[in-house]
């Protein structure tokens, strides 16, 4: 099972504060930890909303927004992405991490990534769709490596 775990911003993170040499190290290590576990897929910290962008649709219409983002407890800061045999598990390496937010409450987020197997009937319907999907992620992980 795949997670995506989302580290909520803070005002300080979406104002630009870069993190303290303490906790970059920190989080180094838990990194170590998760990708010895062979959990960690991927992780990385997101600049502040104010150097994004949002796309509304309605209908066939299609409008902008250029960041800042006024509600900040609604914003991503960083994220990894977790491959655990359960929530429970990525909970539990979620509890282990250190606070992203020093000095303040912070919140991680955790969702579950759709798989193939959890649209049913639905894949059988557009198996091409999938097959496609399948494609673009072995191309996308080739890619990937190539880079490394």
């Amino acid at each position: 099972m795949r997670f995506m775990v989302m580290i909520k911003a803070s005002k300080d993170s979406e104002a630009g504060a870069l993190p303290t040499a303490e906790l970059l190290t920190e989080m180094g290590a838990y990194n170590e930890q998760l990708i010895k576990a062979g959990v960690m897929l991927a992780g990385e910290g997101l600049q502040p909303s104010s150097k994004g962008a949002r796309v509304r649709f309605s209908g066939t219409k299609r409008t902008v927004i250029d960041g800042p983002f006024a509600e900040t407890k609604e914003l991503v800061a960083g994220y990894w992405i977790f491959q655990v045999k359960s929530k429970e598990e990525a909970i539990e390496w979620v509890k282990r991490a250190p606070n992203p937010m020093p000095g303040t409450e912070s919140e991680i987020e955790i969702r579950q990534i759709f798989e193939i197997e959890d649209f049913g009937d639905l894949a059988e319907q557009v198996p091409e769709v999938f097959e496609k999907e399948k494609q673009f992620r072995e191309a996308a992980a080739k890619r990937d490596s190539s880079r490394k």
